[in-house]
């Protein structure tokens, strides 16, 4: 029982391997880029006409018998054919046409149906047939056209070429999907000289306007050279006022400056006029101490190392000479250099003598041109400091008379109440009556005098006021009195 089921299990097995390799022998699918041509039964397709005996299947499967029918493929991909064709014009003119044209097997059934009979299989024949059909009609076509038309107008030649081999290529099952001329040939060089009156027209007009943008170039540069000398000279114009500008200024800013010091020194000169006296004193005992003492005692070096070298000379001339005068009997070569001797010490004696007299009279000059220096600045500082006294009183009588008048009274007021009082002096006796009112009574009368001398004073300046000078021409304390619109002081 056992072996029963087991062989009826391995003849069912067989017979399912058999259903599939019969099932994938007689399953036949169609690629995207083909249709399947089934033929050997009748079959009717949409579109076609009834009884051709053959069914065309695409982008599908279907079951074949196998020995019954026969499936064949035929491919839709693109195909491509180089068109060289040599033709002429309307004018008689040859050319040579390089084109491509990109064409297939059209993806409805009739178109299918019409390739298949014709190039089932010679499918690798198929671009020279395209080829030879475009010739002919691409020869037709340019028969009819001239070289200008074909030029300008080139999309008109493949326009046409198209419709003309658009039945033909129908028939044959086949659909154009681009057709290009790449190239017309003129092996006879009418297109060059077609293009030559228009190339000189083009290169004349190329010079003509190069020519005119150079005119308007020069002279645009010519414009822009002149407004850079205007610029230029503008510039050089306004730098010129800014540098005059600049000059007077700096002429006023050294002008201030010296002004400034010239101000400065006059403080300076008033502030040092005061201290002249002072420091004119000073200078003449630090003249004292620093150039006479000095000059002095460095003369009196001189004289005494002269004096000193001289005597000494002399001393060492005289040994020399007396050794001389000894040695003199002995050997007369000895005497000679003796008497030599003598003379260089007479000579350097001389010349001792010259150099001390000249050192002394150098000192001594020194010493007076030092102590006339000294005596001069001294003076010239004195006389500068009493004229600017002198000055000062003369400005202060000529504003304020009375307080001058005042004031020189006041200094001297011991001296007027003494010589007030010199009247008592020669009395020995005096009686003075009513006790010490009568004392008091007469020193009033002697301080009156005194008052009254401040109103002659007073008086004589007044009148001085108006005739202009005093009765002996002369102020105060020796001042010249200066006119009333003036206050110059006249030295005395």
């Amino acid at each position: 029982m056992p072996m029963i089921v087991g062989v009826v299990a391995g003849v069912a097995v067989a017979a399912i391997a058999v259903l599939i390799g019969l099932f994938k022998l007689m399953w036949r699918v169609a690629e995207p880029n083909e249709a399947l041509i089934i033929s050997g039964s009748n079959h009717k397709t949409e579109g076609l006409e009834a009884g051709m005996g053959f069914r065309i299947v695409t982008g599908r499967g279907t079951l074949v018998l196998p020995g019954v029918q026969a499936v064949r493929k035929l491919s839709l991909d693109l195909n491509e054919t180089e068109l060289h064709v040599d033709c002429v014009t309307h004018q008689g003119i040859p050319l040579k046409v390089r084109g491509v044209v990109i064409f297939k097997v059209g993806d409805d059934f009739v178109s299918i149906a019409n390739a298949g009979r014709r190039f089932l299989d010679q499918q690798k024949m198929m671009s020279e047939r395209v080829h030879n059909v475009f010739a002919g009609h691409l020869r037709s076509i340019v028969g009819g056209l001239t070289v200008e038309d074909m030029i300008r107008d080139r999309e008109k030649l493949t326009g046409q070429t198209r419709a003309a081999c658009g039945t033909e290529m129908e028939k044959l099952g086949l659909i154009v999907d681009s057709l290009q001329i790449h190239e017309i040939e003129d092996p006879t060089g009418y297109i060059q000289n077609l293009a030559m009156p228009h190339a000189a027209a083009v290169q004349r007009d190329a010079r003509i306007a190069q020519a005119e943008a150079n005119r308007l170039a020069t002279e645009a540069e010519q414009q822009s050279f002149a407004r850079m000398a205007q610029a230029t000279r503008d510039s050089e114009i306004l730098q010129a006022g800014y540098q005059a500008e600049r000059d007077k200024a700096g002429a006023k800013a050294r002008q201030a400056g010296p002004l400034a010091d010239a101000a400065a020194r006059q403080e300076v000169v008033v502030q040092e006029t005061r201290i002249a006296e002072l420091e004119a004193n000073r200078r003449e005992q630090q003249l004292q101490a620093d150039v006479r003492k000095p000059a002095d005692a460095k003369a009196y070096e001189k004289r005494t190392l002269a004096e000193a070298e001289r005597d000494a000379r002399i001393s060492g001339a005289e040994a020399k000479a007396k050794e001389t005068e000894l040695a003199a009997a002995a050997e007369a070569t000895r005497v000679k250099t003796a008497a030599m001797a003598e003379a260089e010490a007479t000579k350097a004696r001389g010349t001792a003598m010259a150099a001390s007299t000249r050192a002394t009279g150098e000192a001594e000059a020194a010493s007076a041109q030092a102590k006339g220096l000294a005596e001069a600045e001294a003076a010239r500082a004195k006389g500068l400091a009493e004229a600017e006294a002198i000055k000062a009183r003369a400005a202060a009588l000529a504003e304020n008379q009375e307080a001058v008048v005042a004031q020189q009274l006041a200094e001297n007021w011991p001296e007027i109440v003494k010589a007030g009082a010199s009247a008592f002096g020669n009395v020995d006796n005096m009686v003075v009556l009513n006790g010490a009112d009568g004392m008091a009574d007469m020193l009033a009368k002697a301080l009156t005098m005194g008052g009254t001398g401040l109103g002659l004073a007073r008086q004589l300046l007044a009148s001085m006021n108006q005739n202009g000078h005093t009765a002996n021409g002369t102020s105060l304390n020796g001042v010249a009195a200066p006119p009333p619109a003036q206050k110059v002081p006249v030295q005395e």
